[in-house]
């Protein structure tokens, strides 16, 4: 254990989409029985059930669902962070994730990040996570 809150543990299943995260590529699984996309990835679709189920690049856009700035977290790296937009994003895929808003307009504790629903965001990778920005107006 690296002491760290914030790093994936990969298993068999899951090391595709982290491998891929690596490279800057954001990945998210499609069923081939009902057509539809979710994330987290899982080995069956949680819509139909089917396990008929595949990986696919997503583009990389979404826009903010819902957001909560943090401003205590005393795990490690997050301690070093606060404050941080804690969000979750709707793919243009579809499907939501939870994720962080990096590059914000608000810097300080109490500052309003400048965010709105619906904003339009796009994927950016710190450390092989993916992370969502702001797309400049």
């Amino acid at each position: 254990m690296t002491g760290r809150f914030d790093l994936p543990e990969p298993d068999a299943f899951t090391r595709t989409y982290w491998d891929a995260a690596a490279e800057g590529r954001l990945l998210i699984r499609r069923c081939g029985a009902c057509g539809r996309a979710h994330h987290y990835p899982r080995e069956f679709c949680p819509h139909c059930w089917s396990e008929d189920v595949t990986w696919e690049t997503a583009s990389g856009r979404a826009t903010l669902y819902t957001w909560s700035v943090v401003h205590r977290n005393d795990l490690p790296p997050f301690r070093d962070r606060v404050p941080y937009v804690a969000a979750v994003v709707r793919l243009a895929e579809g499907p939501r994730m939870m994720t962080e808003i990096v590059g914000a307009e608000g810097s300080g504790a109490g500052d309003d990040p400048g965010l709105s629903d619906g904003a339009h965001l796009d994927v950016v990778f710190r450390e092989g996570i993916p992370v969502f920005r702001p797309v400049p107006r």
